[in-house]
């Protein structure tokens, strides 16, 4: 799954890495180092300008809110419990399989992160102990630095609530694609701990490679068996992944620390 990630590239960056064609200043995001779902994310895709003259897709750099709301959705309060939609049934789930047919996007990232119980934690769930367990998070981003392309998929969402003209009168959010995660050894693994994704969490975000950045994003791409051909896993051994501090798992916690690799993971979260 993806309920935490990194994002911290400005979008002058971000613009070049994706050669992005419009982006609007105000809607620049501050770095956050603890994106958590129902926060405002950059999100790139291809789409025509409002009012333009011509109707060709525009590479636009957004800002749109994590947790998709179907268009046909009632109230927005279910956007929360839709941060992920599953490759392998997003072309056939109500919520996703409009947003998949016309509407993807690419949510970039540093990297995300995930949680492992530790060894001694989940031993004392085994014995039936109330102890809570406590998890070490790992992060999780391609070995060689360059960007993380989450595929993701964006909607529209009308409230009905208010008038035409109110600027809160149309919701734009999103969901990350999630895959079966890699079971093949890491580029660069822990040395004590997990050696492959796998073991980490059985699922994770699905990465785009740039050869498949421009399929991806194009709208005029709108038959489902023809998509689900780009869903297809990224090379093994592209990622690495390192233990950092349990101070991410708390959503109040923001900053550049919380990348901080660790030698080891923390007492009391041993793998």
């Amino acid at each position: 799954m993806c309920g935490r990630y990194a994002s911290s590239r400005r979008p002058e960056d971000l613009a070049g890495i994706f050669e992005i064609e419009k982006w609007e200043p105000e809607e620049t995001l501050e770095p956050d180092y603890n994106v958590a779902p129902t926060k405002e994310v950059y999100a790139v895709l291809d789409r025509p300008l409002k009012d333009a003259d011509s109707p060709r897709p525009v590479r636009q750099l957004r800002k749109l809110k994590w947790g998709l709301v179907p268009s046909w959705a009632k109230t927005p309060e279910g956007g929360a419990r839709m941060i992920n939609a599953r490759a392998e049934t997003v072309h056939e789930k109500p919520a996703y399989r409009r947003a998949f047919a016309a509407r993807r996007c690419i949510l970039p990232a540093d990297g995300y992160y995930e949680w492992v119980t530790g060894t001694q934690e989940r031993e004392l769930e085994v014995e039936g102990k109330k102890k809570r367990p406590r998890k070490q998070p790992y992060f999780v981003l391609p070995a060689d630095g360059s960007v993380f392309a989450m595929a993701g998929l964006y909607e529209f969402w009308r409230d009905r609530t208010l008038p035409d003209d109110h600027p809160q009168a149309w919701w734009v959010t999103c969901s990350v694609i999630t895959t079966e995660a890699e079971r093949t050894p890491l580029a660069v693994a822990p040395a004590e701990g997990p050696h492959s994704l796998a073991e980490i969490h059985p699922r994770m975000p699905l990465m785009l490679t740039p050869d498949r950045w421009d399929a991806w994003l194009d709208p005029a791409r709108t038959d489902p068996d023809d998509l689900r051909g780009l869903l297809a896993p990224p090379p093994a051994g592209l990622m690495r992944a390192y233990p950092v501090a349990t101070a991410v798992s708390n959503v109040r916690n923001n900053g550049p620390e919380l990348l901080k690799e660790l030698e080891a993971p923390e007492e009391g979260t041993l793998f």
